[in-house]
């Protein structure tokens, strides 16, 4: 897709030409090394002719500005000094990116006015910079800038800080969370043609270059270890289903794996209950969750975290031909419950309750943490901003609460509870997969709860914040990565 910049660390110097990008606190204030790029202090009247308060992540530019032989000067707002967290950081980079527009090379003075900029600040500019610099634009045959098909130059991103070399160390686990979640984005912004099942579990496979272990279970093994919910789902597809298991061995040998589920529904007609036409071309992100495992999966490879991880992903495509499961049709998962099927649109439990419980079976985790673009109600509670979560561990839900706070990926806890869960009780099986549209998160939450036993676990319905969430500074993209940098945080805060 886009060309990723390079990216570099050096000590402060007057950049000599092209575009620099100096940081002021709110009020307006600048550092020292800042001021060394403005000489004729043309920035004060610039911000005092446009308004410019040093908010966070808003800009004002002085072309050719008196006093150098800069193309470009642009100062960000950095906000209130005592409220700069990773988050705001992030955003930074990513309204630095934006205002370096054309440029070809672009220095990045991390120097602010009352606050010390870490390395790990610096890093996390980098960051905002390289999630921003993403577009989906593959199947472009012409450039929408300028008309014809002529690549563009490699933007060169130098970012000045008191401390390169820990900056570039730091931005080693950065790049490797920005590449993620860029996986995750491609994923979910391809077209169901493209990425198929087969198609995706093969992605998955890719993961073996940065070191991880990946198996594929095809139909056959499935229906080997009782699969009948997931299977069900994919029996309408000529596209045959797969399930991919994730393996990263970085911890000790000893230690029990942390482990992420994700829904893959490369694409979700709503079966024999079908959509609505209108906006079902959306239905090719409904394996966010899925693209989400294999993106923090890449960056725990990547970044070679000292942890036992696994990932895993149920790839199935949801079509109604005359083979397609029927309303009233019931299904024994691998866990030996049946389930009543009085919805086929309510499809993607059916995939989770088998790899939830073959997850449990074969590996035994410290945690659960499943996530799926599960159900319209999540987004008529929380709309695009933040994921509900569902836990039967408040240790769990408070160290995911905190991870998204940090990283701006938030979530909101909802509740569980046994008058719920009574409401997924079926006349003729175990239980049915929905109990209409009251409550219908929550009641999605429990049906999945009946496949987790015990152990501590996580479900996490990110249907309004993987796809089609409002724009920010540092995405641009229909597919955002949601779950990358939050599931990385958690890990790296609470695991390693």
């Amino acid at each position: 897709m886009t060309d990723r910049p390079s990216v570099s660390f050096a000590k402060f110097a007057m950049p000599e030409k092209g575009t620099a990008i100096v940081l002021a606190s709110q009020g307006g204030g600048l550092g020292d090394n800042a001021k060394a790029c403005d000489p004729e202090g043309v920035l004060a009247r610039a911000f005092e002719v446009s308004g410019f308060s040093g908010k966070l992540a808003k800009s004002v530019e002085v072309l050719a500005p008196a006093g150098s032989q800069l193309d470009r000067l642009t100062a960000i707002g950095a906000g209130k000094t005592d409220e700069l967290g990773e988050e705001s950081w992030v955003k930074i980079g990513g309204a630095a990116l934006a205002a370096a527009k054309s440029a070809d090379a672009v220095s990045v003075v991390a120097d602010l006015d009352g606050a010390e900029v870490s390395a790990e600040d610096a890093a996390n500019i980098a960051l905002g910079m390289l999630l921003r610099t993403y577009s989906f634009d593959k199947y472009k045959t012409k450039s929408r800038e300028n008309g014809n098909d002529k690549p563009s130059k490699k933007l060169k991103i130098t970012i000045q800080c008191a401390d390169p070399s820990a900056a570039k160390k730091a931005f080693v686990r950065a790049e490797a969370v920005a590449n993620g979640v860029l996986v995750a984005r491609d994923l979910v912004n391809e077209p169901a043609n493209v990425l198929g099942p087969v198609e995706f579990a093969a992605k998955a496979k890719e993961l073996e270059k940065l070191g991880a272990k990946v198996e594929i279970l095809t139909e056959k093994e499935m229906k080997k270890l009782g699969m009948g919910s997931l299977l069900g789902v994919a029996q309408g597809s000529v596209r045959p289903p797969r399930l991919a298991v994730i393996e990263w061995n970085g911890g000790k040998s000893k230690d029990k794996p942390v482990a992420f589920i994700g829904k893959g529904v490369v694409f979700d007609t709503g079966g024999i209950s079908i959509k609505p036409a209108g906006g079902m071309e959306e239905m090719k992100g409904d394996m966010g969750g899925a693209a989400a495992v294999v993106g923090v999966m890449h960056a725990l490879a990547a970044r070679k975290a000292k942890v036992n991880a696994i990932g895993m992903i149920g790839l199935v495509e949801n079509m109604p031909d005359g083979n397609a499961q029927r309303p009233g049709d019931i299904v024994t998962s691998m866990s030996g419950q049946s389930i009543e099927v009085i919805n086929t649109d309510a499809e993607g439990r059916l995939v989770l309750a088998d790899v939830l419980w073959y997850c449990n079976d074969r590996y035994k985790p410290q945690f659960m943490i499943d996530l799926a673009t599960l159900t319209g109600a999540i987004m008529v509670a929380l709309g695009h901003h933040r994921a509900g979560l569902f836990s039967n561990d408040d240790t769990l839900a408070e160290r995911l609460s905190a991870a998204g706070e940090t990283t701006g990926e938030k979530v909101w806890r909802m509740p569980l509870g046994e008058e719920y869960d009574k409401l997924i009780d079926s006349k003729n099986a175990d239980m049915k997969n929905s109990s209409g549209r009251m409550a219908g998160s929550i009641t999605a939450a429990q049906f999945l709860q009946r496949f987790v036993k015990d152990g501590a676990w996580a479900h996490l319905d990110i249907a309004g914040t993987a796809m089609g969430a409002p724009l920010s500074e540092i995405n641009r993209s229909w597919g955002s990565g949601y779950g990358v940098r939050l599931l990385d945080r958690l890990v790296a805060d609470s695991y390693e």
